[in-house]
């Protein structure tokens, strides 16, 4: 049984995270939230310390660690502008971390966790369920195994409306999310570079507060995408039904979907990284260049 301590508990994903801990047989030990809201904790692990100060909790860890109690892992929900910060934490106590995406804002802190990683001895992993995701894997089997010379046309839409806490919270400061291509993007552009190859050209035709898109030339793909927070911008015929989310990849004029299969993927995603399958820092580059590049392209 392995010990976690868990940063950003009171968190939309957090949840999935506490599953994944219990599910795979392991134990946290130790919760921190700014925000005290995270009676979730008692349908997971209830005799979990918890902090709402960061300080505290460092020094209950230390105290930990000298009673021989060890963080094996740290977990990593926290808002994207932190997440840094608490890898570099992770990795000073001597645990290894596991973190939310994105793993960092800029391909230079990979460089610079690349560094911390050697000097400590334990490694940096992040959650790239769409990688794990059966009808995923199915599309990239059939995509390896296509002619090598075969381009396919993509065509890639998220709508995932939220109101306007969104733009008062974090989640709205480009500076501390990473704005929409960053925050809601980043696991698709990863899944589309992981089935289609580098990026040939990257370019942008809007990104603001609410809606990003662009085309993407891909080594096997072209790739128009959009994104968007905005319920405006959804289907006239999904806003008449009602719902407040739409997903649609569309390749070669066939739509491929993959709505329903996630409720495990974050307990598999940690079953991968402690049997030492899971997916570390060389991984998310591209992706982190790319979201990097959406965001600054038209500055």
């Amino acid at each position: 049984m392995k010990n976690f301590a868990l940063i950003g508990a009171g968190g939309y994903i957090a949840p999935r995270h506490m599953k994944a801990i219990k599910d795979t047989g392991n134990n946290l030990i130790a919760a921190l939230d700014r925000h005290d809201s995270v009676g979730i904790l008692d349908s997971y692990f209830p005799e979990a310390n918890f902090f709402t100060e960061f300080e505290r909790f460092d020094r209950h860890l230390e105290k930990l660690k000298r009673q021989d109690i060890k963080t094996d892992y740290v977990s990593i929900c926290s808002p994207n502008y932190l997440h840094d910060a608490h890898i570099r934490f992770g990795l000073r106590i001597g645990a290894n971390a596991i973190c939310e995406k994105p793993l960092v804002l800029n391909p230079w802190n990979i460089d610079a966790l690349e560094e911390i990683e050697n000097e400590t001895g334990k490694k940096v992993y992040t959650i790239l369920q769409l990688r794990l995701h059966p009808a995923i894997i199915k599309l990239k089997e059939k995509i390896d195994a296509t002619a090598p010379g075969k381009k396919f046309e993509v065509n890639l839409q998220y709508i995932t409306s939220r109101g306007s806490w969104y733009h008062t919270s974090w989640k709205g400061d480009i500076q501390k999310s990473g704005g929409i291509a960053t925050n809601i993007g980043v696991h698709f552009f990863d899944m589309l570079m992981w089935i289609f190859g580098d990026v040939k050209e990257n370019k942008v035709s809007r990104h603001d507060d609410d809606t990003a898109a662009g085309t993407l030339e891909l080594e096997r793909a072209n790739v128009n995408w959009m994104l968007s927070i905005n319920e405006k911008m959804l289907p006239q015929d999904v806003r008449a039904a009602g719902k407040r989310t739409y997903r649609l990849l569309n390749i070669d004029g066939e739509e491929f979907e993959f709505s329903d299969g996630f409720t495990e993927l974050h307990t598999l995603s940690y079953s991968n990284i402690l049997s030492g399958k899971g997916f570390q820092l060389a991984e998310t580059r591209r992706a982190i260049q790319l979201v990097h590049d959406i965001r600054n392209k038209n500055k």
